[in-house]
């Protein structure tokens, strides 16, 4: 799985803490959403160039890890 620290930061000053990708206003929550729309990374790529496919292994990354935390009560 993909380092995606130093990539997915959270700034209290950047959409109100959200996790976002590093120096964009682009949250994890964004990219998750278009990808279970439907939307290609490469369809993402293009309609925003400021993300790498890096960016977008680095916000499912984040996701799943996220998920692995979670404990069941």
């Amino acid at each position: 799985m993909i380092n995606y620290r130093g990539i997915i930061l959270i700034n209290p000053e950047v959409r109100f803490g959200k996790p976002c990708v590093r120096n964009t206003r682009i949250s994890v929550y964004d990219v998750l959403t278009w990808l279970a729309s439907g939307m290609t990374v490469k369809e993402i790529l293009i309609d925003y160039p400021e993300l790498s496919e890096n960016d977008i292994q680095a916000c499912l990354a984040y996701a799943a890890d996220r998920e692995h935390r979670i404990r069941v009560a």
